[in-house]
Order: C-alpha cells, then sequence, then structure tokens
C-alpha cells in the first residue's frame, strides 16, 4: 500500500476528474500511476537494444548521452 500527498490544487483537480469518469479518486489515482508506468517503461523497453550498442572515443557525439537523458526527463516532466 502506498499513500501519496496531493497539493490542494491538485487534489481538487482529481477529485472532479474522477467524479467525471464515474470513479473514486482511489481508482482515478490507481489507473493514472498504471498509465504512466507503462508508458515510462515502454520507452525504455523500446531504447533497450540500442542503448550502450554504440562505443566511440567521443568526437562530436560526446555529450549525446547526457543531451538524451536531458531530454527525456523534458518530456517527463510535461506529461
Amino acid at each position: 500500500m502506498r499513500s501519496v500527498r496531493l497539493d490542494p490544487e491538485l487534489d481538487r483537480l482529481v477529485k472532479r476528474a474522477a467524479a467525471q469518469e464515474g470513479s473514486s479518486v482511489s481508482e482515478f489515482l490507481r489507473l493514472a500511476a498504471a498509465e504512466r508506468a507503462h508508458r515510462t517503461l515502454e520507452v525504455r523497453d523500446q531504447l533497450d537494444e540500442v542503448i550502450g550498442a554504440v562505443h566511440t572515443n567521443g568526437g562530436v557525439a560526446r555529450r549525446s548521452g547526457a543531451a538524451f537523458s536531458e531530454m527525456l526527463s523534458s518530456r517527463r516532466r510535461e506529461s
């Protein structure tokens, strides 16, 4: 079992959305968490075959790993 604390604004938003769907707040949050977890892991699973497959001495691509990580973090914050 997990306990989650929501700020008042998010709590109101979640309650309204759950009511609109006709579900409980708990069910709404469970589904939202499951969707987010699946989406996050799906992206990682798709990339597993290529991450680390190419080894170079750097050059132009020296910062590509960090740049890619920053891009993924940015996308996660946006969703």
